[in-house]
């Protein structure tokens, strides 16, 4: 046995562990409480798991995520560090950020309260009636992959009292669902998936809620709890490997009977925890309460509504039928995957303008001094800009010559921000691996709006308006995300954002048993494809895997 102590920046306390001869430094810390990110759940293919070894001796293989000089300077990847003597590592802040400090979409602005307000009143004027509750409090939960968000409301009133958001504990066992899965098939993983999600991660916004409004458990009658399907699967412990296998038939689509007894929240015991139906293994309830949101099971024009987070979910359809699918687009939207990309946490660059004489960048961050890194809308203004600029070709790869691109044995790479403007002392930097990643993902998005458009022999003029939500939908710049591909070439005004239609929708579920009672309606009344085994799919996302596409005919604005 030896002594792993962990030196974490910011707590004024080491915390030292016994560790077997060969243990993952990774999973050390993880049996020790210590958050460190990993999005791809210790794989060692995304370097966001650094750590700095202090003093004694860590084994690690080489990585190309790891520079030589970074791991010169002691710097190591602690998914791929096996412990072979008695060590004291350093973690930096960063490592935990993904708990406390994710912007997202919680009704946390006037625009955000706003918004939910006026989609609130648009569900109510439409003829579902709020249930007339005598008095007590309801809690309505978004569990995203990434964040968790929640309201607490006067059920009698329908007030918003408090508002919370944290990130979603299990992120370090992996940033997408399949990883999540994976986890929780080994030995204890549906535990710990359980208690990251519960114990970690919504019974501490709950407390937070309380604290803010002044209520407490005792107020607690109702809660809706909205989620994909594998989370509503963690969080309620129920097997997620049927999710990611064929016939890919998840162990529950519609979940009832649930109490906060057995759901292990702080609620009065026999207070119904209601979860939104899922309608199959890739499209859950975030998407059906999303829908309620929405307005477009009540309306005629022909919508496509897409979900942008860590997963891409689609709905296209209107009143009379809806079609619906997910996409493999991956983490790369909330910066897995990238090399320099990063959640939109503090330090995030979040818009990006290229001088295109000089490829000099002009950036935006979410918030901080200097940059760290790069968030998902930032990435997608930054491959625009360089397409737009002549700096890629259409495959992604680097043809211009400028201080700010480098090439070497891997090929070319765009410096956005030398060391001495980081706030990381290191060039962020964008390489040609990075853009192919991104470029798949973009892909993913583009080719599943065109195979369902096919199913219902459609063509993108048929679309009426489109609606985003989700975690970057409110930063992107839709010309930008259609300039690459990503979005289908409609005019602007046919685009619009609704921020956490998951959370407006589940709100909505909180306050009325005739909204909770529409959801699964339409839940049951939306038809599920799944594109992995849709005819023609992986042609569309093969044809979508260029700047734009390779019809470039699909992104040519009509003459005036």
């Amino acid at each position: 046995m030896y002594t792993l102590t962990f030196k974490v920046e910011n707590q004024p306390m080491d915390i030292k562990c016994q560790v077997e001869a060969g243990e993952n430094v990774l999973r050390a810390a993880q049996r020790a409480g210590i958050e460190i990110d990993a999005p791809c759940a210790g794989n060692g293919t995304c370097g966001k798991c650094r750590v700095r070894l202090v003093s004694g001796a860590l084994e690690m293989p080489q990585n190309p995520r790891l520079s030589y000089v970074d791991y010169e300077e002691m710097w190591r990847l602690a998914c791929q560090s096996k412990v072979i003597g008695d060590a004291v590592v350093w973690v930096p802040a960063t490592a935990s950020a993904f708990k406390e400090d994710i912007a997202t979409a919680d009704l946390s602005t006037p625009e955000e309260l706003e918004r939910y307000e006026k989609a609130t009143d648009t569900i109510f004027s439409s003829g579902l009636s709020k249930t007339q509750f005598e008095d007590g409090c309801g809690v309505a939960v978004d569990i995203g992959t990434t964040t968790v968000t929640a309201a607490l409301l006067d059920l009698k009133t329908g007030k918003v009292l408090s508002k919370a958001s944290r990130g979603n504990g299990q992120i370090r066992y992996g940033a997408d669902v399949i990883n999540r899965i994976i986890q929780q098939m080994k030995p204890g993983g549906k535990e710990r998936l359980q208690k990251a999600v519960r114990e970690e991660t919504l019974i501490p916004i709950m407390e937070a809620m309380f604290r803010e409004s002044g209520k407490s458990a005792s107020d607690i009658s109702r809660i809706v709890i909205a989620g994909n399907t594998t989370m509503e699967h963690l969080f309620i412990g129920a097997d997620g490997d049927s999710i990611r296998l064929e016939p890919y038939v998840p162990e529950f689509l519609e979940l009832t009977g649930v109490d906060a007894d057995r759901a292990g929240l702080p609620a009065r015991k026999d207070s119904p925890v209601i979860f939104a139906p899922n309608v199959g293994s890739y499209v859950g309830g975030d998407i059906t309460a999303g829908v309620l949101d929405t307005m477009m099971w009540d309306s005629d024009l022909m919508t496509l509504f897409i979900d942008l987070g860590t997963n891409g979910e689609l709905v296209l359809g209107n009143s009379e039928y809806m079609l619906c699918c997910a996409c493999s687009a991956g983490p790369a939207f909330e910066g897995g995957d990238i090399s320099c990309g990063m959640r939109a946490t503090t330090g995030a660059i979040d818009s990006v303008h290229i001088d295109k004489e000089t490829l000099e960048p002009e950036y935006t961050l979410i918030a901080g001094s200097k940059p760290i890194g790069i968030c998902g809308s930032g990435l997608i203004d930054i491959i625009s800009e360089l397409f737009r600029t002549g700096a890629v070709n259409s495959k992604g790869k680097f043809v211009r010559e400028s201080r700010r691109v480098r090439y070497d044995e891997y090929g070319g790479k765009y410096v956005v921000a030398f060391a001495d403007e980081s706030g990381t002392g290191k060039d962020i930097e964008l390489n040609e691996g990075d853009l192919d990643n991104f470029i798949r993902a973009k892909a993913a998005i583009f080719s599943a709006v065109r195979t369902m458009l096919e199913t219902l022999a459609m063509t993108p003029e048929d679309i009426d308006r489109v609606i985003i939500a989700g975690g970057i939908g409110s930063g992107i710049d839709i010309e930008n995300a259609i300039s690459i591909g990503m979005l289908p070439m409609l005019p602007t005004e046919k685009y619009s954002y609704i921020g956490n239609s998951s959370l407006t929708g589940a709100c909505a579920m909180l306050l009325s048993d005739e909204a909770t009672d529409k959801v699964f309606e339409i839940g049951r009344n939306m038809t599920y494809i799944e594109l992995s085994t849709e005819p023609g799919y992986m042609d569309e996302f093969l044809a979508a895997c260029f700047l734009p596409h390779t019809d470039h005919r699909l992104f040519q604005r009509p003459e005036n």
